[in-house]
């Protein structure tokens, strides 16, 4: 069984033996092993039945030992790391040989950032290795916002989550990575493109990729609910085909009223795009677990992170 504690001694001790545990991040909750035990990252991959091509995020506590993990560090990726760590930016960079190819899918780049949670970081400075640490999900579900969102996942495979409370962003990280030494946004996150760009300028975006990605979270089909989703500009003409179903609705900021409408989860009354994003996988699942027939989420003004919360959306609906 798995327990929920915030013992970080007792996370340490469950590391050090080459195992893993579920650690709290301010985007999501990842589930984290040693970089340089084959053994940890293997379970990793096997407990969220990952494919291996589909590589993880490395995570360190201060930008000192970017140069323990990379080679090279370009000025522009020196800026943004400047501006945003800690904080929920990924960049991508060229490997030091000393990193194994198993946590970069085999490439000679490696996915690096420092996470902005107060627990984390201290576990991560008390460790003597960084740590690889992808969302503590299965491969294509909803990500964890929770500790008992992966005790739920994971209950009979893992030992430890590391208690830290709801992930105040609620969604992952911005990935960022450099192609002839110019900047490449890789996936959507909690991140804006607005706020990359006031940091570096223009920056041009590759997010989607379904062979050896370059990045995690590049898969079109990703974050998905079990229940059948539907993502749409007009839910509630949308609904009305379906008048023998139980719907469950996700909508930004406007409640829905249908007699065969279930459940609406609202992710921000006040429109706030920050409040929706941080709501965002809480409310799928709530919606997931209500044995509904289908989720009908709307689709979010599309400016900001509602760019990350539409592209999180269509990929739920794959």
């Amino acid at each position: 069984m798995t327990i929920i504690s915030k013992d970080i001694v007792k996370a340490i001790e469950i590391l050090n033996n080459d195992d893993v545990v579920a650690i709290p991040t301010e985007t999501v909750y990842g589930l984290a092993g040693n970089i340089y035990s084959e053994k940890a990252i293997k379970k990793i991959f096997q407990v969220k039945q990952r494919p291996l091509f589909n590589p993880l995020i490395v995570h360190i506590h201060s930008i000192k030992k970017i140069h323990d993990i990379v080679s090279e560090f370009p000025d522009k990726a020196e800026i943004l790391a400047n501006a945003f760590w800690p904080g929920p930016l990924t960049l991508i960079l060229k490997k030091k040989s000393n990193i194994p190819d198993l946590i970069t899918g085999g490439k000679d780049t490696v996915a690096v950032r420092i996470p902005n949670h107060p627990i984390t970081l201290s576990l991560l400075k008390q460790l003597s290795f960084p740590l690889a640490a992808p969302s503590a999900n299965p491969f294509n579900r909803i990500s964890p916002t929770s500790s008992l969102h992966v005790e739920d996942y994971f209950k009979n495979t893992i030992s430890m989550v590391l208690e830290g409370g709801e992930c105040k962003n609620g969604i992952e990280s911005t990935i960022i990575g450099f192609e002839n030494n110019e900047p490449v946004l890789y996936r959507l996150g909690s991140i804006s493109i607005e706020d990359i760009i006031n940091v570096i300028g223009q920056i041009k975006i590759k997010n989607n990729k379904e062979i050896a990605p370059n990045a995690p979270g590049m898969l079109a089909k990703h974050y998905a609910p079990k229940t059948k989703t539907y993502l749409v500009n007009d839910v509630e003409n949308f609904v009305k085909n379906y008048q023998n179903k139980k719907i469950g609705i996700l909508r930004f900021s406007e409640d829905i009223h249908s007699i065969n409408v279930v459940h609406v989860e609202i992710l921000s009354k006040t429109g706030d795009l920050k409040e929706a994003a941080s709501r965002l996988y809480n409310s799928l699942h709530k919606l997931d677990n209500l044995n509904l027939d289908m989720i009908v989420a709307e689709i979010v003004p599309d400016f900001g992170l509602g760019k990350s919360i539409n592209d999180r959306l269509e990929r739920a609906t794959k």
